[in-house]
């Protein structure tokens, strides 16, 4: 698609002046925004910027969650030719430090009173930031900084510049062209500082209707938009995509409010990453578990029907008679009422991506009637590269390639890509460019996968967690860090895992549990706990868990690459690992290098057989105070099996 941003806002106000562009919830009640609406937004906060000073291919910082005005900011730097960089709501002050002198930003838009005491806090650190604009004057009426201004503000100037040159907007927005770098977004920083990921509006706009295409959306289309704008995901679902094919998108009221507003809303196009499914799912799952004893036997009895038939069904496989009327019955009944309650009966495409997800959280969605697929890209590729066609979704792949695609493996297994949705460059880093750019234009992904025999990409695991055992009777054996943590949290009670085993004669995990779900165990067994810490090192918890890792230990016995990844012994973690403790990045991945380096007392003890360990973790509480939790952690032991040769 060889247009901008903002050429197509100006067409969608063209062509459908008064259809819903964006809609917020305030207040309780959703507030609609027409494509002339926010035209007219977008044209008197881009005059409000040109009159501060913002100028083309500039830098701006936008923080904050998904609202319609800071969507209409984002807009208006572009129509200037200047670059909006979404950085993440809810990262610690210290972090913008680095995005912020490395795009030497002046001009910051932000949503709230947190986000400019976020800015002040570091202001003398970044010294290039002059203008701060919030958009939610809630707690700053006193604030008198220098460069701090509202909202209203910028467009109450913008208006006046607006109406005095009334061509001077449509001339800018046509001086922008698609090769103009569009957007930054930060990378999660998994290993060191993050880097600037630089996309065009061509980049962003190839896959976003490469995407649509493939889906076949279009402008009636309904998208809730709840995950960190600053997060290439949410952008190109919310953003990139909602301005290709002119649709509506919705903007909770809060973080809080989302579970109703999905349910007054109904998207019909929806995409979580596999924690959110799980968070869903389990809520349903203890739900259930406190329901009167006819309603746990009829929902398990639909359930059984809806494994067996459903997921052909939403394959369009043929399917008996007298299966389809009990699916019928099932669906009246239960699935129906089940999809309704999560918000998800108008639901015609969904996606998951980022993280593997569990065989039967993927199955049960699809049995119940909702089309969950799942994708493969990544923030260097405008995210679409693999999508899974609607009849071929599949939990242990992640698609086939779409328009404009081609894949290639590396001997060593790596991944490679070519598309027009690659990334310009990674911003003032041409060291790190050249390592994932080759000269022939193909990108080095940095995971290892295949294709299997229906064109359907596999991921194994990043190229370099890929390991070696050594020593032991695995001597040599594959080790697949990440491969291992999915299968454990494909169980509902288990949050986070780090698997520890490369250069090691054996692996050793350490286990988050998820502390609802556990808890609402515990409490149907009549024992008690007081809090995190406590339930996580109870005796019967602890060989709850070990049934899931001796579990997951039969499985990979059966698998002929990973079967020397079995798990030989784990401890269940004092506290739950935090993106403000440095323990997960923003886009909540692990750690797994600095967890190691922080509990090394812990690994340690793992790999020398003890039984107990005593560990004090420094924890950064929400207002930013710090504190200290300890505790004295079991480690346990468990069962390993014969690895199940290969028939010849």
């Amino acid at each position: 698609m060889k247009t901008t941003f903002p050429q197509l806002l100006l067409k969608h106000a063209a062509e459908r002046p008064d259809a819903a562009a964006l809609r917020e919830k305030e207040y309780g009640i959703w507030q609609p925004y027409s494509w002339t609406a926010l035209t007219a937004l977008v044209e008197k906060v881009a005059a409000g910027l040109h009159q501060a000073g913002l100028r083309r291919g500039e830098h701006m910082v936008v923080i904050g969650a998904n609202r319609p005005r800071l969507y209409a900011t984002m807009l208006a730097a572009q129509s200037l030719g200047a670059i909006p960089v979404p950085l993440y709501q809810d990262a610690v002050a210290a972090e913008c430090v680095f995005p912020l002198n490395n795009a030497e930003v002046r001009f910051a838009v932000v949503e709230d009173q947190e986000q400019v005491d976020k800015l002040l806090e570091i202001r003398d650190r970044c010294p290039g930031i002059s203008h701060i604009y919030y958009d939610d004057p809630r707690g700053l009426r006193k604030y008198s900084e220098e460069g701090l201004a509202s909202y209203d503000t910028l467009i109450e100037s913008g208006s006046e510049f607006a109406r005095k040159n009334p061509q001077w907007f449509r001339a800018e927005v046509a001086k922008v062209q698609p090769d103009d770098v569009a957007a930054m977004f930060f990378t999660s920083g998994t290993t060191g500082n993050p880097k600037g990921v630089v996309h065009t509006h061509g980049s962003l706009l190839d896959r976003a209707t490469a995407g649509a295409e493939f889906d076949k959306l279009t402008s009636s289309e309904e998208v809730l938009a709840y995950l960190p704008p600053a997060w290439i995901g949410q952008n190109i679902f919310s953003y990139a995509q909602w301005l290709a094919c002119g649709y509506v998108v919705n903007c909770p009221e809060s973080a809080s409010t989302v579970t109703i507003d999905l349910k007054e809303v109904g998207p019909t196009y929806y995409f979580a990453p596999p924690r959110i499914f799980e968070g869903l799912l389990t809520s349903v799952m203890i739900r259930m578990e406190d329901a009167g004893s006819l309603k746990r036997k009829m929902f398990e009895a639909c359930m059984n029907v809806a494994k067996r038939v459903g997921p052909a069904l939403m394959d369009g496989e043929n399917v008996g008679a007298l299966d389809k009327l009990k699916y019928a019955l099932g669906d009246f009944l239960v699935y129906g009422p089940l999809r309704n309650n999560l918000g998800f009966s108008r639901v015609r495409v969904a996606y998951t991506a980022g993280e593997a997800i569990g065989p039967d959280l993927f199955t049960f969605y699809r049995s119940i009637g909702i089309n969950l697929k799942q994708l493969y890209g990544s923030t260097e590729t405008a995210v679409f590269v693999c999508l899974q066609p609607d009849n071929q979704a599949r939990a242990d792949t992640v698609g086939v390639p779409i328009r404009g695609v081609q894949i290639k493996l590396a001997d060593n297994g790596e991944i490679l890509v070519k598309s027009a949705g690659l990334l310009k460059e990674y911003y003032k880093n041409p060291a790190a460019t050249a390592e994932v750019l080759t000269p022939d234009g193909w990108y080095h992904t940095s995971d290892a996968g295949f294709l299997d025999a229906n064109g359907h990409l596999k991921i194994i695991d990043r190229v370099k967690d890929v390991g070696r055992i050594k020593g032991g009777p695995n001597d040599g054996a594959m080790f697949a860090p990440k491969y291992v943590e999915n299968k454990l949290k494909f169980f509902p009670h288990i949050k986070e895992v780090v698997a520890l085993g490369d250069g090691r004669e054996r692996v050793c995990v350490m286990i988050n549990i998820d502390f609802d779900a556990v808890g609402n165990w515990a409490e149907r067994r009549n024992l008690p706990y007081a809090g995190y810490t406590d339930l996580a090192q109870k005796p019967e918890v602890y060989e709850f868990i070990r049934e899931c890792v001796e579990k997951v230990n039969a499985d990979l016995a059966n698998d002929t690459l990973l079967a020397g990844s079995q798990i030989s012994r784990f401890l269940i973690l004092h506290k739950e690992l935090d993106a403000d403790d440095g323990e997960l990045t923003r886009t909540n991945k692990v750690r797994r290098g600095f967890i190691a380096d922080k509990y090394g007392v812990l690994v340690d003890a793992l790999y020398a057989n003890r039984t107990e360990q005593y560990i004090e973790t420094q924890v950064k509480f929400e207002d930013g105070r710090t504190g200290s939790v300890s505790a004295t952690l079991k480690l346990s032991d468990a069962k390993t099996f014969t690895p199940v040769k290969a028939a010849a």
